[in-house]
């Protein structure tokens, strides 16, 4: 995994709901430490090994530097402590680790509907801040100095 981004956030990229929110995870990420990866990719299915395919595609996962991987709603904790501010929420996820899977597939289930209701403007917002942050955190320092 490269230095910039310390976590992966596999995420569907099939579904318009799952983009709006990691761009809203990757707006709140001022830092850098999360780096979008689409669970449809080989990355994701590389990093993911292992773990069958059903449960792979059943939700969102956090992958760690260190080799641990958070999915559903077990991610919500360490995927807060990697972002500004993010304490609190990641002490309450910790504190009621089942309110936060229940929360975490109620809104699975209902991602569909869900996405439909975002206006397109938003979908276009969030594939443009991903599309954006994947560049950004795919490059390295080097490319950073020759960039300017």
């Amino acid at each position: 995994m490269p230095a910039m981004g310390r976590a992966l956030l596999v995420y569907d990229d099939d579904c318009g709901f799952c983009r709006v929110c990691l761009a809203v995870v990757l707006a709140w990420d001022r830092r850098r430490r999360i780096r979008p990866v689409a669970l449809q990719s080989e990355e994701a299915a590389r990093r993911l090994a292992g773990m069958p395919e059903t449960e792979r595609m059943a939700s969102w996962h956090l992958a760690r530097a260190d080799g641990t991987v958070h999915s559903a709603g077990s991610a919500f904790g360490p995927l807060f402590r990697e972002l500004p501010g993010g304490a609190g929420l990641a002490a309450l996820a910790n504190r009621f680790p089942r309110a936060a899977e229940r929360g975490y597939a109620l809104v699975a289930r209902n991602r569909s509907v869900l996405g439909r209701a975002l206006p397109r403007s938003a979908r276009r917002w969030a594939d443009a801040t991903i599309e954006r942050c994947r560049e950004d955190r795919n490059s390295t320092p080097a490319d950073w100095l020759s960039a300017r």
